[in-house]
């Protein structure tokens, strides 16, 4: 019997995700394919397969690699002040700190609710109207975001831990400051420095759509690249953004492993 509704209730998705499919493939705008042919889509793939390696450096400072470094360092200094900034924001927000105050914990959640709830692009947009166009505003626009994803992820582990460990530490005296940078922050930093390497390499990729708006970054080139269909320029964009951020995977991979 059992077998037979889970049988009837795999039938039901699969019926609902193709009707769901059929919907999606009847909204679309086919209109775009009337102006492509094969000519265009030959010239686009011949130009990505050959790319223009005198962008990669010239000395200009506004070459492939001084833009990738400008990137991976918007990222770097972005992730830094979220993961400084986002410590009092887990202390405001873990629930076993506030056990006797609980609405100072969901005070400290909906800050890291609305932190997070607009993507790096949007803060982008605002930082560049008020800062002016250039690398701070991506800096402060990754920074803004990522406080509150940093700050809801450290909240979670501070929550999760094991209190037996404060509690022993308190039964011989320890305050909560004592408990604090003796039990939690020992048995946290290595985690928390995982969250914020992790993020550093999300950072990254945020950063190379940053410059879409104007803050800083190899996002700028690309899009004028794309716009003015060089082609070879743009291959060579995107070659330079996988490999960093391949490279910058197995880096932070190894650190990663270390702290575990």
């Amino acid at each position: 019997m059992m077998i037979r509704e889970v049988k009837k209730t795999t039938w039901l998705l699969w019926g609902l995700f193709a009707v769901l499919l059929v919907l999606s493939a009847a909204t679309l705008d086919y209109s775009g394919l009337s102006t492509f042919s094969l000519a265009m889509g030959r010239d686009v793939l011949q130009g990505l397969s050959q790319p223009d390696w005198s962008f990669f450096y010239d000395g200009s400072g506004e070459d492939l690699w001084s833009l990738l470094l400008l990137t991976i360092g918007i990222a770097c200094l972005g992730t830094m002040i979220a993961t400084v900034c986002a410590i009092p924001v887990t202390l405001l927000s873990a629930a076993n700190l506030w056990a006797s105050a609980p609405w100072v914990a969901k005070v400290g959640k909906m800050i890291c609710n609305i932190l997070r709830a607009f993507p790096e692009l949007v803060y982008a947009i605002i930082f560049v109207r008020v800062v002016g166009p250039g690398p701070f505003a991506g800096v402060m626009a990754i920074g803004v975001h990522q406080i509150g994803m940093l700050g809801k992820l450290f909240t979670e582990e501070m929550e999760a831990m094991d209190e037996r460990l404060t509690e022993e530490m308190q039964a011989v005296g320890a305050n909560f400051w004592q408990t604090m940078f003796f039990v939690r922050v020992p048995y946290l930093a290595p985690i928390y420095s995982s969250f914020a390497l992790n993020h550093f390499e999300i950072a990254v990729r945020s950063a190379a759509t940053l410059g879409l708006v104007g803050a800083g970054g190899i996002g700028a080139p690309l899009i004028f690249a794309i716009q003015t269909r060089t082609w070879s320029k743009v291959s060579i964009i995107l070659l330079g953004v996988v490999v960093t951020v391949f490279l910058l995977d197995q880096l932070t991979g190894i650190i990663r492993k270390k702290l575990r």
